[in-house]
């Protein structure tokens, strides 16, 4: 079973502790076989819930068996086949984009990994091979392909509840993320709540339709979802601390079949983000009473229909203070104010085992460079690196809790002599 937060972490220690500079060689050699893997994935992407292929070219390039997990993800297990595992993570799938990247290798399918998963799968399969030819490992490191993390339902929840997954008796989930927001060469492991919850909201308005010549023989639906999202977009400023995060964004429109047609029903399709889930809470009540009240004004009637993806995403605090010093051992710079309102499903691996993401930035500095979902961003070969160490990082972490000691750095070592 996972185990909770509080429950003992211990396990037996085999051998000497992971070093992690022995380690970060070890995947240096790895890299170039995993750049090239990653172009190949990054030219040939598949949606959520259709990664078959994507696994199985990631199973193959690590060399060892898998078994599956949530329909189209993969499991492989290294080192001790029993007891105690830490999971590292990357997402399978990518986003319905048709490319504009430029780049040599660019996806020419209507299908692109314009949220980083390719590299992140890429610099997995460099750690995982590491580790598979390297020392013997103190507890069993996991290495979680994880399918649907773009789409809904996504993919995280149906990995806890898969038995494949639960009877590895996992202790510590290590997430990787590429983050435009932050400076290349850092890594972000704040402590505490770094994305937000988020929730598909959809607002229909039902009136009554008419002749757009005869506006007072309808109750027309599109003038009062109009007045809806210009109603909601003031929720967030007046219903929250301005020191805590929220977002409220309507993306989508419809309503109508002709532009004489007053129409009978209006829909809208929004997204409510909050790092606080006192502020999801009273948020969404704030939505669902000004979708009726201002429905209602205008002679109609509106309901509001939620779907609840991803809780907000909490790193552990305690893996996350002891993954800051390794990541400045491995030549990266730590962060530990790094957050936003984006969201992740990894958030639901921290629900019932401690967990860390690591935001690892690529922002060179070019002005107006695209961000994550953008047709034109390609994360440079070079990144490839600098997520296997932060995989590293956060797996010497966990490892060394698992074991109820703090991991050290090679000058701490040797001042213990």
């Amino acid at each position: 079973m996972l185990a909770a937060a509080g429950d003992d972490l211990r396990v037996r220690q085999v051998g000497d502790e992971l070093s992690i500079s022995g380690l970060a060689g070890a995947v240096s050699a790895e890299l170039p076989g995993s750049i090239r893997l990653r172009h190949l994935l990054h030219a040939d992407p598949r949606l959520s819930g259709q990664e078959d292929d994507t696994a199985e070219a990631v199973r193959s390039a690590i060399g060892r068996p898998a078994e599956r997990v949530a329909g189209t993800g993969r499991l492989i297990r290294l080192g001790p086949e029993t007891g105690p595992a830490v999971v590292l993570r990357a997402e399978l799938d990518g986003l319905p984009l048709t490319e504009q990247s430029g780049a040599a290798f660019a996806s020419t399918s209507g299908v692109m990994h314009a949220c980083g998963h390719d590299t992140h799968l890429a610099a997995l399969v460099a750690v995982a091979r590491a580790l598979a030819t390297g020392p013997e490992l103190p507890c069993g490191v996991l290495i979680l392909l994880q399918p649907r993390e773009e789409a809904a339902p996504t993919g995280a929840g149906d990995v806890l509840a898969d038995p494949a997954f639960v009877r590895h008796d996992v202790r510590a989930v290590i997430g990787v993320h590429v983050q435009p927001a932050l400076p290349r060469g850092t890594v972000s492991a704040a402590p505490g709540a770094v994305n937000a919850s988020c929730d598909e909201l959809t607002i229909t308005i039902r009136g009554r339709g008419g002749h757009a010549a005869y506006p007072q023989r309808a109750d027309d639906p599109v003038l009062a979802l109009a007045q809806t999202v210009v109603s909601l977009h003031h929720i967030v400023s007046r219903r929250v601390d301005p020191l805590d995060a929220a977002v409220l964004t309507v993306g989508r429109l419809d309503a109508g079949t002709a532009s004489n047609v007053i129409p009978s029903v209006a829909r809208g399709y929004a997204t409510l983000r909050a790092l606080d889930q006192g502020n999801r809470e009273r948020l969404l009540r704030a939505v669902r009473d000004v979708v009726g009240h201002t429905a209602a004004s205008y002679g109609c009637t509106g309901s509001l229909r939620v779907v609840d993806n991803e809780p907000a995403l909490h790193n552990d605090p305690a893996l996350a203070l002891a993954v800051a010093p390794l990541i400045a051992e491995l030549g990266l710079r730590p962060d530990a104010t790094f957050r936003s309102c984006g969201s992740d499903d990894f958030a639901h691996y921290g629900t019932s085992v401690p967990s860390v993401m690591l935001f690892v930035g690529v922002d060179d500095g070019t002005p107006g460079a695209p961000g994550l979902h953008d047709a034109r961003f390609v994360p440079p070969d070079d990144v490839v690196g600098e997520l296997a160490s932060a995989y590293l990082a956060g797996l010497v972490a966990a490892t060394a809790k698992l074991d109820q000691r703090e991991p050290t750095t090679s000058e701490e070592r040797q001042s213990r002599g």
